[in-house]
């Protein structure tokens, strides 16, 4: 069965963009009207349980999302891609990077959440669980790593749309794949080229625990910190974004 996907582009230059745990293929914000399609070729699948592939049933887990990225880059025909991660999203991309090395140009980590362990007090554990059933517990998150600033009207839609695409179970699933999963010792020395792009007002993934993560394991990763913005550059800064990110791809 076909993966569903979209896409974005016809360019020499291929990316697969893996979403983050409370969005989808579809909700990027604005980033999608000005990314280059002469240059790029950008494909944006959904996970197991959300978005197109809301009824796909399956394990919900981060080695599942690599397998199935892997398998999508086999129908396109594509030998070789470069990886974008929104935060869990880069978790997955890790995980693709250890499941095939040679396939993978480069990797950019959005608010990315690092090769090891995502550690956690017992309070924002309960927090972060708790959220596949309370939508409370989910604004509470999105309004942290954005900051505090975004505007009521925002954080309510971010909401809604996080229940209305992905499957309950699926969602609980993904955390407790992704939050205590530690790939550190695969990717440790990696040569790839890597970007990791941290919101200077997301107070759980900061521009430190980034340097200290993602830094110590990739020899050339380079840290950048984009203004303005919290965990949604998608949507806070669009167009920074863009520019960020489509510079280190054609490098």
């Amino acid at each position: 069965m076909a993966i569903a996907h979209r896409r974005i582009g016809a360019g020499p230059v291929r990316v697969v963009v893996l979403h983050d745990w409370f969005g989808t293929s579809a909700h990027w914000g604005s980033v999608l009207d000005h990314l280059d399609p002469a240059e790029f070729s950008y494909v944006f699948p959904d996970y197991r349980g959300y978005g197109e592939r809301k009824e796909v049933a399956g394990r919900y887990t981060v080695p599942e999302i690599a397998d199935d990225v892997l398998a999508l880059a086999d129908e396109l025909g594509w030998d070789t891609f470069s990886l974008i991660g929104h935060s869990m999203g880069a978790k997955a991309a890790q995980q693709v990077l250890v499941r095939a090395p040679q396939r993978v140009e480069k990797l950019i980590g959005v608010a990315p959440v690092p090769a090891g362990p995502y550690a956690m007090d017992d309070g924002t554990h309960a927090l972060f669980r708790g959220a596949a059933a309370d939508p409370e517990n989910r604004r509470a998150i999105l309004d942290l790593v954005t900051g505090n600033r975004a505007s009521r009207h925002w954080l309510d839609g971010m909401v809604r749309h996080s229940l209305e695409v992905s499957r309950p179970e699926a969602f609980a699933a993904y955390f407790e794949s992704w939050q205590p999963l530690d790939l550190s010792a695969a990717v440790k020395g990696n040569t790839v080229p890597v970007l990791a792009l941290v919101g200077a007002y997301d107070l759980a993934l900061t521009a430190d625990l980034v340097r200290s993560t993602w830094q110590a394991l990739y020899p050339h990763c380079r840290v950048h910190t984009l203004p303005g913005t919290g965990h949604y550059p998608t949507h806070e800064t669009p167009v920074a974004f863009v520019t960020e990110v489509e510079a280190f791809l054609r490098t």
